[in-house]
């Protein structure tokens, strides 16, 4: 190990522990005289022994041949960007450290978005246990391997991982190239889109959720309270989100609506007990809109009868969890909507005005209107 690597080593375990440090600023205050010290000691690491180490590693210079390196690695990085093929560089818990643009291209998933991420939270929950035992098993020197997966996006498309053990010069430890292939050769060639990708302009998505605010708003203004947020989940329900469960209450919440893709599943959501829904204990408690794209947690919407994870059962790729809060403060209920398969996820514009209808929801839920109840011409 170079000096190099051996300071980024020692740098990464200081960030490590000033991280502990911050995590425990929650400590009793007869506590907090010993995290002080701590903290003392750290920026006495710093200052003693990490800042000589960096200036002496400044001031050395690069060897002779680093020049060429840097040509050399400058080639290298081209040819990976530029191959042809959709190839990832994991390390051994499958976090993405490299996307190529043909990756990004067959995933359908930015290189900005995917670094630091998890290659199996773009993967269909079946295929993320398998994976990531592969890649350990790759990344530990136990030989080449090759199984078959599922993009989110497109879960009817077999695709073929191939995983072969790679270090890189510049890397403290072994990771895992990762070569994606379609399994099936009637799937489109690599260079087009995995899934249809919306070209609609900004102003087109906009215009959009103006015309979904105004449908909203003609549901809020003709339904009688006790009928507001059915009313509401029948607005969103398709044109905006393949599944619609709405929970009520403040104390107890009891499950009212449930809107999805056939009757026979809706049914199987409408059973929950919406206690058993961490994703919706949360809202009500915290009044916290939340937003997952490819939900890492597949129990995080609890499970149905049967046991399996509802999120797995209805394929969810991003989901938005919104707090029905009224003007007073107090919950009266919880949102909840589901896109599915290769539906485009949830945009952060989305959830900004999905977290404005919920708060009217929950305003006309608890504001009965004179004359409430009357469509229009009547």
């Amino acid at each position: 190990m170079t000096q190099a690597d051996e300071f980024g080593e020692q740098l990464a375990d200081f960030v490590r522990r000033v991280a502990e440090l911050k995590a425990a600023r929650s400590v009793p205050n007869d506590n907090l005289p010993t995290v002080l010290d701590a903290a003392i000691f750290e920026l006495d690491h710093v200052a003693d022994q990490l800042w000589p180490w960096y200036e002496r590693l400044a001031t050395s210079g690069p060897p002779a041949a680093a020049s060429a390196d840097r040509q050399e690695l400058q080639l290298l990085k081209t040819v990976y960007q530029r191959l042809p093929l959709p190839v990832a560089l994991v390390d051994r818990e499958t976090v993405v450290r490299r996307l190529n643009f043909a990756a990004t291209t067959f995933t359908g998933v930015r290189a900005g978005y995917a670094t630091g991420r998890p290659l199996t939270g773009f993967l269909a929950h079946a295929d993320r246990a398998a994976f990531r035992t592969q890649s350990a098993a790759v990344a530990r020197g136990e030989g080449d391997r090759s199984l078959t997966v599922h993009l989110q996006q497109r879960p009817a498309v077999p695709v073929r991982a191939t995983l072969t053990a790679l270090r890189p010069s510049n890397e403290p430890r072994t990771g895992v190239l990762v070569v994606l292939q379609p399994a099936d050769t009637r799937v489109p060639a690599i260079g087009s889109p995995v899934r249809p990708l919306p070209n609609l302009s900004e102003t087109t998505r906009h215009a959009t959720l103006l015309e979904l605010l105004d449908m909203m708003t003609t549901a809020l203004l003709t339904a009688p309270a006790d009928e507001v947020l059915d009313r509401a989940a029948r607005v969103l329900h398709g044109r905006f989100a393949d599944w619609v469960v709405a929970d009520s209450g403040a104390a107890r919440l009891s499950r009212t609506t449930v809107l999805g893709p056939s009757e026979e599943e809706a049914a199987t959501v409408a059973a929950q007990d919406p206690v058993g829904c961490p994703l919706v204990v949360e809202a009500a408690r915290g009044g916290a809109t939340s937003l997952q794209v490819r939900p890492e947690d597949p129990g995080a919407f609890g499970h149905d009868a049967s046991g399996a994870p509802v999120l797995v059962r209805a394929d969810v790729t991003s989901l938005l969890c919104l707090p029905l809060t009224a003007p007073d403060g107090p919950v009266r209920g919880v949102l909840t909507l589901f896109r599915s398969g290769a539906r485009l996820a949830f945009s952060m514009a989305e959830a900004q005005a999905m977290d404005m209808m919920a708060r009217h929801i929950a305003l006309a839920m608890c504001a009965p209107r004179q004359g409430a109840g009357l469509g229009p011409g009547r």
